[in-house]
């Protein structure tokens, strides 16, 4: 409890207290340890007397805890201390004229009437501190919950392409006022920071490397918050060595193992990093701990889930050497589409398994009608026909893959009704499939086949022009047009011809 508490209470109400129990108006006055007014009642005597004994440096000496005499030249000053738990907060006193030697039989009553008056400042200070602790406390856990709240909230807006941890790191800054924020997680070579400067760090890539190197060793060897305000502080003879910034290091655990450090810097000018600081960066550390762990359960399973996917289609294009890399390349443009339309991120989920797996159901078919470098017949074709149900056949058990399985089974609708697997039209085809509908046009125009050579880019865009509104969706075709106009790189690098077939001249 703090004898500035003092400072901060009302004591008229004391002072009606005293004349209330001694039926006399004395001048009442309260002082902390070092004699300073924090209460003198009305315009009496008290203010000029306490300035005279602060003048003569009177030390409010003290013989036991009862009450306490002091004369003066000029008047009488009885006076107590103010005890709390953990000593003397602060003095009660009162003035009296100039007195005799012996004290009135009346004064006995006076000492008792003052004792109560202490004890009840005391516990009234005791209340006060307790509830500054509590505010304090509140304070803190208000600034806990605002950061973890900031997190959950950062996390469900994420998308699959998020850096989630860069995010939170430039939220933390902000919401910390520092300069710098990092995570370092050497095993995964994994370095990520955000700023929120108030002036500038020219050596940022240096002290960044010094994260890295001493103090993630030196925090990963004591396994404790560091702490580091003071420019004298002896750990910088070994950390962050000529480098004048203030520091605050939460070490992140995995299985009581330390695998990354979270990091706060600022400049010297900044407010020294708290206890409460330090606090709310454990909370955070625990949390990215978590997040930590579930981003490397996801990339290992959304590894994991394209080796498989990778598996099926070497598979299918094992089938068949000219329809190597189809999959891939619709997939590709696709997504080219898939963003340029702007679609949600689930959306675009589906589409990336939908694209990359759409003929999947061709592994069902026969290697003759596969691979068949004429004609087909109308039974063959019938057995082409039947793959997007074979793919649908095969993703529908995949839990993972249901919205993309309608973009894979209807890729070979048409616009007009005229198409299969269901003859769907218009809008009641999946937006998905008439999306790979277009990327799978394109593809197979551009892609040589065992009966003809690929045509050029200009061709197959000038062919998917025609088909709009009869094969396919013609507002995806105009956003194809958008996406080809800019001159995608993935034109020159699947080997695309360029340019428009020269005339035949007639004999």
């Amino acid at each position: 409890m703090s004898p500035e508490i003092l400072h901060h209470l009302e004591f008229s109400r004391y002072a009606r207290w005293l004349r209330r129990m001694t039926g006399v108006d004395y001048a009442l006055a309260v002082t902390d340890t070092s004699g300073v007014a924090c209460y003198a009642a009305g315009d009496g005597p008290m203010p000029a007397l306490l300035a005279q004994l602060a003048q003569e440096g009177f030390a409010w000496p003290c013989s036991g805890d009862g009450m306490q005499r002091h004369d003066s030249a000029a008047a009488t000053l009885l006076y107590l201390p103010i005890t709390g738990k953990r000593g003397a907060l602060g003095y009660l006193a009162i003035g009296l004229p100039r007195a005799g030697t012996e004290a009135p039989f009346a004064w006995d009553a006076l000492a008792e009437t003052l004792e109560d008056i202490g004890a009840a400042i005391a516990d009234e200070c005791a209340v006060q501190g307790e509830l500054d602790t509590m505010a304090g406390e509140l304070s803190e856990r208000y600034e806990e919950l605002h950061l973890v709240y900031a997190i959950d909230r950062k996390v469900q807006d994420m998308t699959a392409d998020t850096d989630v941890f860069a995010s939170l790191l430039q939220s933390w800054a902000e919401h910390m006022d520092a300069d710098v924020a990092a995570f370092i997680k050497p095993g995964d070579n994994m370095c990520v920071s955000a700023t929120n400067l108030s002036a500038p760090i020219h050596n940022l890539d240096l002290v960044l490397v010094e994260m890295r190197g001493d103090l993630y060793r030196f925090a990963h060897s004591s396994r404790q918050p560091i702490v580091m305000n003071a420019s004298d502080d002896p750990r910088r003879a070994y950390i962050f060595t000529d480098m004048p910034f203030k520091i605050l290091c939460c070490p992140v655990f995995h299985e009581k193992s330390v695998v990354a450090i979270l990091v706060l810097l600022n400049h010297v000018a900044k407010p020294d990093f708290s206890n409460s600081d330090r606090k709310l960066g454990e909370v955070l550390a625990n949390h990215l701990s978590s997040l930590s762990r579930m981003q490397s359960m996801l990339t290992e399973t959304s590894k994991f889930n394209q080796q498989m996917a990778a598996a099926l289609i070497e598979a299918v294009e094992a089938k068949d050497p000219y329809t190597r890399g189809h999959s891939e390349r619709v997939h590709h443009i696709s997504m080219e589409i898939g963003r340029a339309m702007h679609l949600p991120p689930r959306e675009l989920d589906n589409l990336f398994w939908g694209s990359l797996l759409h003929d999947v159901g061709k592994i069902g078919i026969p290697d003759a009608v596969l691979c068949k470098p004429g004609r087909l017949t109308s039974d063959e074709f019938t057995f082409i026909m039947v793959h997007p149900e074979r793919s649908y056949e095969i993703l529908r058990h995949i839990d993972r893959l249901q919205g993309a399985v309608p973009g894979a089974r209807h890729h070979q609708e048409k616009y007009d009704g005229t198409g299969y697997p269901h003859g769907l039209a218009g809008h009641d085809i999946p937006h998905n499939a008439r999306i790979i509908a277009v990327a799978d046009t394109y593809d197979s125009i551009t892609s040589s086949r065992a009966y003809r050579a690929g045509r050029s880019h200009e061709v197959a865009l000038a062919e998917i022009v025609r088909c709009a509104g009869t094969q396919l969706d013609p507002a995806v075709i105009a956003v194809f047009q958008q996406v080809c106009a800019a001159e995608p790189e993935w034109i020159a690098r699947f080997g695309i011809q360029r340019g428009m077939p020269k005339p035949v001249a007639v004999a």
